[in-house]
């Protein structure tokens, strides 16, 4: 594949309905691409099933949410949670008295990470430990649902997991100095990616991130195959990214945040759903826009990208919504800054040859650099300084609408999608918005 597969048009899908079932494979947490899909499912007048992780004890334990949990979840979701823990990879699992990832990397300090050695053979035991739970929770969990779907209903199971970073008391300084650091600051994230502490968190990223949809569609197959036997069809979704098309100089032009360390498990992800197109199965991966979200805070700089949906909303017809968007945004700022110098920075930076060099598709993820880090983060802190208040910014009204565009893009593309792996670039988010309020 050398350029991303665009979703070019507005589905109106037919499939799903009252009556029909909505499976939220994880669990729903604060703000982020799972609220859109779910917000689609309840206005459609579909039955609500969710997962959950689970908690921990504070010995390490995995557990089910108690009645209390088990009702808060229950509310945020507005449907039913199966309450089979479903926590994804083996950071905290282990044969029985020897110890977890979690444990192995403990040691592990800020002068000595990158030469510090893990023993490979225990952190595939423990790999295997923790998969071995997670099937096992999954048998448990399907054998649950199925008594709650009736025979010819459509099921849409959406895959929600991601992330997967073991906890590592020396990881937040490494990560402070890749993902924000410049200058004398400036780490490689090359030398996390070669470290075994690095290796580590990619075979974890792995598991939770992309193996599970392996597993949801593994694990559903007997509830698939009565289904479709009864008249009825699964569909299978997942969030993926993998960069984004936004307005550079007047074009839609394929772009990504640097050093984005889960791309690895994201491309992994988009061969899972391949793998299972090619049996028959509907499976998708969206690769979503850069929004900001919980997890998303700790990469200054993925933000950056998503200002210029300003200039789609006004390409694609939304009209004097669009216009109420730009007004909206403007208010965020100083008095003295314009919405004009923001946009004409980030095409500055955008076209920069820095960054050019980086929007390469064929080579992401690509590592990060240290002239991507000043050019990169400098934009950021810059931008940013420009708003009256931090805690209200630009980024996070347009993450919002990004979030309310791909809930109905992916919902209704779902029910006849067009292939395994589609992008959700800027032109067909104004276009879903421009539908939604033009």
């Amino acid at each position: 594949m050398s350029a991303p597969v665009g979703l070019r048009h507005l589905s109106n899908q037919t499939l799903f309905r009252k009556g029909d079932v909505f499976v939220l494979f994880g669990e729903l947490f604060g703000r982020g691409y799972a609220n859109g899909l779910v917000n689609q499912a309840r206005e459609a007048g579909m039955t609500l099933i969710g997962m959950t992780v689970g908690r921990r004890e504070s010995d390490g334990s995995l557990r089910r949410l108690t009645d209390e949990e088990l009702a808060a979840a229950e509310a945020n979701l507005g449907g039913k949670i199966i309450n089979v823990p479903l926590m994804a990879g083996f950071d905290m699992d282990a044969p029985a008295g020897t110890p977890t990832p979690t444990e192995m990397v403990g040691g592990m300090g800020l002068k000595t990470w990158q030469e510090d050695k893990l023993d490979w053979a225990q952190v595939e035991a423990c790999r295997a430990v923790g998969v071995a739970r997670f099937k096992a929770g999954v048998a448990e969990a399907m054998a649950q649902l199925d008594g709650l779907i009736p025979d010819g209903a459509n099921v849409f199971f959406a895959h929600t997991m991601a992330g997967g970073l073991v906890k590592a008391k020396v990881f937040l300084a490494i990560a402070n100095r890749i993902y924000k650091g410049r200058g004398e600051r400036f780490m490689s994230s090359r030398a996390l990616l070669d470290s075994d502490l690095g290796k580590l968190n990619l075979m974890n990223f792995d598991e939770v991130t992309a193996n599970t949809f392996g597993y949801l569609i593994e694990g559903s197959a007997a509830l698939r195959a009565r289904i479709e036997k009864s008249g009825g069809s699964t569909r299978y979704t997942a969030y993926g990214y993998h960069g984004t098309e936004i307005l550079i100089d007047g074009q839609y032009q394929w772009q990504t945040y640097t050093n984005y360390t889960q791309g690895y498990a994201k491309k992994r992800l988009e061969d899972i759903a391949r793998a299972a197109w090619d049996q028959g199965i509907k499976a998708t991966v969206f690769n979503c826009p850069e929004i900001r979200t919980n997890s998303s805070d700790i990469f200054v700089g993925v933000e950056l990208s998503l200002v210029p949906l300003l200039n789609a909303l006004k390409r694609e017809g939304c009209g004097a919504w669009g216009e109420a968007q730009w007004a909206a945004c403007q208010a965020l700022l100083k008095d003295e800054a314009s919405l004009a110098e923001v946009l004409a920075t980030l095409n500055r930076y955008n076209t920069d040859p820095v960054m050019v060099g980086f929007r390469n598709f064929d080579a992401w993820p690509m590592d990060n650099t240290p002239e991507l880090a000043e050019c990169m983060i400098g934009t950021a802190e810059g931008i940013t300084a420009l708003h009256k208040e931090r805690t209200a910014l630009i980024t996070d009204h347009l993450s919002a609408l990004v979030i309310e565009a791909t809930g109905p893009l992916m919902f209704n593309e779902a029910g006849a999608p067009s292939g395994p792996v589609l992008w959700l670039n800027h032109d067909v988010i104004a276009k879903q918005l421009a539908a939604l309020h033009g």
